[in-house]
């Protein structure tokens, strides 16, 4: 059969501005291309200002995952200056990174991906009693029940009579590709209603702790501003804290209850999928949730794993790492900037150059990274198989629980390699959302008892000496690895670099050609309509793309296809 190329420009549901070609032939994906399409220049506005500020600046590259950027830098400048922080203040950023990732996570499957799966159309056809009984097999949740799920069918008959589905509109209903029964259908647009609620209550924990979110407000180079006084109106007082424990408790059960067993039902009924989506299977991610002022003890361990094998795993150990430090190098073979250079973030420059969009030329705004000279997938299916490959009990027990809940679905067990795929992905995320669940209670605990004990110091003012000072801060951020590079010279800012989650899985080839994870992961995808590529889109959603721009949630559902043609 003939090849045909097809463009998908924007694709939605992700944040920023993506572009995917591919080529098909035979029904499958033969070669694909990922192309960033927009440039910020936050790393240049950057230059020749203070260290303290960059933080405020470099939080605005994402309009979702702002808290991440802040903290990462703020870690950059300290490690560059060796400063040390109160361990009130790690343990309040890690509430606030805790409670950023739960949200995080959540938002992804429900609002982002869900419905790259669910067919909200087939909805109307569910008894809502035949879904009620499927939802109680699954768990415990309060809201499983009939009645809930006729209420929920008949507010989607109302967007459907006033001739438009509203938030569900513009999306890939009735594809032969949507495979789940309807009760399954009913019971996923339910559960993404409900996600609504409970990712804002997450957003409540980062907000009260942050001063605001988006954006948060607490942090400073050498801790947090937060005043901390038990008795104290003004300050993080326990009337705060006891909020705080609140809406952790309320998260608690939606995570357990109603994300897990959704997404494992999903993987379970949709086992053909297993096997697509591998790509890229050399995997970095970061240590993260310190228990000390140096950086040196974590609730999350991180590292490096070659060619998907746990027991070649590297960990990395602490802040400042040099095994990390020396092997992340940048490329710009592909991508839309001035020269042709693989290069440390210390020594990069960030001088755009557009020119047209060219397959083996320059055809994206983001740079290609590598470790040890190879792409690397990074996200939380990275961080789940490195907090495995460590022996981190919980990992373990939450992945247990989320392979077995799967092979009870497809009748037959599911080796741990399955999750080398789109699927595996958001099982991986899954996964993940327990374990911060845990730090969330982990670090809550903790910060109780270091206040009972009289300590409420959360700041120690930074000291710039002369001369030039270089240091990375890295952070295990919702879509994977972050690190920020800063180079400073008499208290101004020389150089900084953001090495960020999608510039490694939508960066584009490498200084080798090699495919980035993106690129990669299509390889070999079905798909069974051109003019609808949802299967394209299911693997590039499993990533959780984030191009670094506000997210679109009210168009969340039309894909562009722009072009199909013979190559």
């Amino acid at each position: 059969m003939s090849t045909k190329r097809i463009c998908v420009d924007p694709v939605t549901r992700i944040e920023g501005h993506l572009r995917i070609d591919c080529d098909i032939r035979d029904g499958k994906v033969v070669d694909a291309w990922s192309s960033g399409q927009m440039w910020r220049g936050i790393e240049t506005i950057l230059i020749g200002r203070d260290p303290r500020d960059a933080w405020l600046y470099t939080q605005r590259i994402c309009g979702v995952c702002t808290t991440v950027h802040a903290i990462c830098s703020v870690r950059a400048v300290e490690n560059a200056l060796g400063l040390e922080i109160p361990l009130n203040a790690q343990l309040i950023r890690n509430l606030i990174m805790a409670a950023h990732g739960i949200h995080d996570h959540i938002v992804h499957f429900y609002q982002l991906s869900a419905l790259d799966w669910v067919d909200v159309v087939s909805a109307l056809e569910a008894d809502p009693q035949a879904t009620a009984t499927l939802a109680q097999g699954l768990s415990n949740w309060p809201n499983n029940s009939a009645a809930h799920f006729a209420e929920v069918q008949e507010r989607i008959k109302k967007f459907v009579a006033g001739g438009q589905l509203g938030i569900f509109a513009h999306g890939y209903w009735g594809h032969p590709a949507m495979k789940l029964p309807p009760a399954a259908n009913l019971m996923a647009v339910a559960h993404y209603l409900e996600a609504l609620e409970y990712q804002r209550r997450a957003n409540r924990i980062v907000a009260i702790l942050g001063g605001k979110t988006p954006h948060i407000q607490n942090l400073a180079v050498g801790g947090v501003a937060n005043a901390i006084n038990p008795d104290e109106q003004s300050a993080l007082n326990m009337e705060r804290l006891a909020y705080v424990r609140t809406l952790m408790d309320e998260l608690g059960g939606f995570v357990r209850e109603v994300y897990l067993p959704d997404v494992t039902a999903i993987a379970g009924l949709y086992a053909d999928w297993l096997p697509y989506g591998e790509g890229v299977t050399d995997y970095l991610s970061a240590p993260d949730f310190p228990r000390d002022a140096k950086g040196t003890d974590f609730g999350m361990p991180g590292g490096y794993i070659p060619n998907g094998d746990i027991n070649q795993f590297h960990p990395l150990t602490h802040f400042g790492d040099p095994y990390f430090e020396r092997n992340v190098k940048e490329s710009i073979k592909h991508s839309w900037y001035q020269g042709d250079w693989t290069r440390s973030p210390y020594a990069e420059d960030t001088v755009p150059h557009y020119t047209d969009f060219n397959e083996e030329g320059a055809y994206s705004w983001v740079k290609s990274p590598s470790f040890a000279d190879r792409p690397a997938q990074v996200g939380p299916l990275a961080n789940v198989l490195a907090m495995v490959a460590a022996g981190h009990e919980g990992t373990k027990r939450y992945l247990d629980q989320a392979l077995t809940r799967i092979a009870a679905i497809t009748g037959s067990a599911v080796p741990m390699t399955a999750l080398h795929s789109s699927l595996g992905r958001h099982a991986a995320r899954c996964v993940r959302t327990q374990v911060l669940y845990d730090m969330l209670l982990e670090n809550y605990d903790a910060l109780i008892a270091n206040i009972a004990s009289g300590d409420y110091t959360s700041f120690n003012p930074p000291v710039f000496p002369k001369g030039e000072q270089m240091g990375f801060g890295f952070h295990e951020a919702p879509r994977g690895i972050l690190s920020h590079w800063i180079v400073i010279g008499d208290g101004k800012i020389k150089n900084y670099q953001a090495v960020v989650p999608s510039t490694w899985n939508a960066g584009p080839r490498n200084q080798d050609d090699a495919r980035g994870p993106y690129e990669a992961a299509l390889i070999g995808n079905p798909v069974l309509d051109e003019e609808r590529p949802l299967e394209v889109l299911r693997t590039v959603h499993s990533f959780d793309p984030c191009l670094a721009c506000a997210i679109h949630l009210h168009d969340n559902q039309r894909q562009r296809v722009i072009r199909v043609s013979s190559v």
